[in-house]
């Protein structure tokens, strides 16, 4: 600013000193007055010049001025990038930020402080079925008819979350979800949402298994406490004794082969994949398989005294699985005992084997009631029984399919069901081709065998 009134000063001597001196100081004062016009109207010209590019929608970068318009100019144009890079980057910042939470498997939705919707990510959209462009400055409890919701937005506090029922694709595949508030900012609220559908059936499972297992055991526990007692309190004679301690063995075999499927199945579940180096000859397997099912059926018709089933096992492809034997072993087993126990005395049971470039199958068919459609998802479960009296009957523990089906995940295959009522029932064990090797591919093996 100094400078600027220095340099005023300055020139207003250089013109009037030399008029001064050529004429007098009137002239000399008439001179610098004019000389001091001229520049206020220049100073204004500029100043309006520089208003302009200041109010102009686009700046002009580096203009051709000169003296302190310039360096004013220049201090503004930094000033300028400066804010803007610094918009810029919080820009980024945002979008990364809301990139994050658009990628987050949690919903989050951002309510105004009149609790409409500013912002949500599309997990939280497909949780609560909104639409992220036309539900937008929507209130939330307009949008979310839940009583469970309403009720508790409408608390002062929320230290806790809440379960409600989601948006679902069909009414069989309910969703449960796990929403909670948190206040912020100026009277903001945010909404979090966790789809806990699986969590909930797990321990919705846990808590049948738990009943199951109490059940499972109790009764045989019951019997045998009874027939105890009875030895215990009336005299029987040689005969009656031996009846009581051939059905208390019975009862004691039950729980032991209860606790055998359930040690089995506990391992499957904690324990790592079979080893891919062992090999298993399917020949071999299924001749156990078929020793011990013509044992079964003996021991039916025996008790039933009835007629054996018709065990019909194809011709056997001379290949291996890679995996582990026991546990291939069981899953067979399973299959064609259950069709043994499930079918009527008389009837067919039919083992067959196919292969595709993809797969290995091996399909076990019965002629028994067959199942109905709405009991097939179900029928791995544990304890899961379709008849209840005659899987106990013939010695089912209810947890020969839910073994059956985690030996097929941990050989990297898959168990499938097809049964019509009336009809019978089909289970296919379908092993990768990766799983399956032939004599060609192995002749290592057959060095050995």
């Amino acid at each position: 600013m100094l400078s600027v009134v220095f340099e005023l000063f300055f020139w207003l001597a250089v013109v009037a000193l030399p008029v001064w001196i050529w004429l007098d100081a009137v002239a000399a004062l008439w001179a610098a007055l004019i000389y001091l016009v001229l520049h206020i109207l220049i100073q204004n010209w500029k100043f309006i010049r520089f208003q302009n590019w200041l109010n102009s929608t686009y700046v002009q970068p580096n203009p051709t001025w000169s003296g302190a318009w310039l360096d004013v100019a220049v201090r503004i144009q930094r000033q300028q990038l400066v804010a803007e890079n610094s918009i810029k980057l919080n820009e980024r910042r945002l979008q990364d930020f809301l990139l994050a939470i658009q990628a987050s498997p949690n919903g989050v939705i951002l309510l105004d402080d009149e609790s409409r919707i500013d912002w949500c990510n599309d997990t939280a959209a497909s949780h609560l079925g909104l639409d992220v462009k036309k539900d937008r400055l929507q209130h939330i409890v307009h949008l979310v008819r839940d009583p469970l919701f309403t009720r508790y937005f409408s608390q002062d506090n929320h230290p806790s979350e809440v379960l409600i029922d989601g948006r679902s694709a069909s009414a069989s595949n309910l969703r449960k979800l796990s929403v909670q508030l948190h206040k912020y900012g100026d009277g903001r609220l945010l909404l979090l949402s966790r789809d806990v559908t699986e969590v909930v059936k797990a321990e919705a499972m846990r808590r049948d298994f738990v009943a199951n297992v109490s059940h499972e055991i109790r009764t045989p526990l019951t019997v045998l406490g009874g027939f105890v007692e009875t030895l215990q309190s009336v005299p029987l004679d040689a005969q009656e004794t031996q009846k009581y301690l051939q059905l208390m063995s019975t009862q004691a075999d039950r729980m032991q082969s209860l606790v055998a499927d359930l040690l089995t199945l506990s391992q499957l579940e904690v324990s790592q994949s079979p080893n891919g180096q062992d090999y298993v000859s399917l020949t071999d397997l299924v001749n156990q398989v078929m020793s011990e099912a013509n044992a079964f059926t003996s021991l039916l018709a025996d008790q039933q005294i009835g007629k054996k089933h018709a065990l019909v096992f194809d011709q056997v492809p001379l290949l291996w699985i890679m995996g582990s034997q026991k546990e291939l072993f069981s899953a067979l087993s399973n299959l064609v005992s259950n069709a043994i126990r499930y079918t009527p005395l008389g009837g067919l049971v039919h083992v067959t084997f196919s292969q595709t470039d993809d797969q290995l199958t091996i399909s076990v068919k019965d002629t028994g009631p067959g199942i109905a459609s709405e009991h097939l998802p179900r029928l791995t479960e544990r304890f899961y029984r379709i008849d209840q009296s005659r899987s106990r009957e013939t010695g089912g523990t209810g947890l020969g399919l839910a073994i059956t089906k985690h030996v097929m995940q941990r050989h990297g295959g898959e168990l499938q069901i097809q049964s019509e009522l009336g009809k019978g029932s089909t289970f296919n064990l379908n092993f990768p081709a990766s799983r399956v090797a032939n004599h060609a591919a192995t002749p290592d093996l057959l060095t050995n065998t």
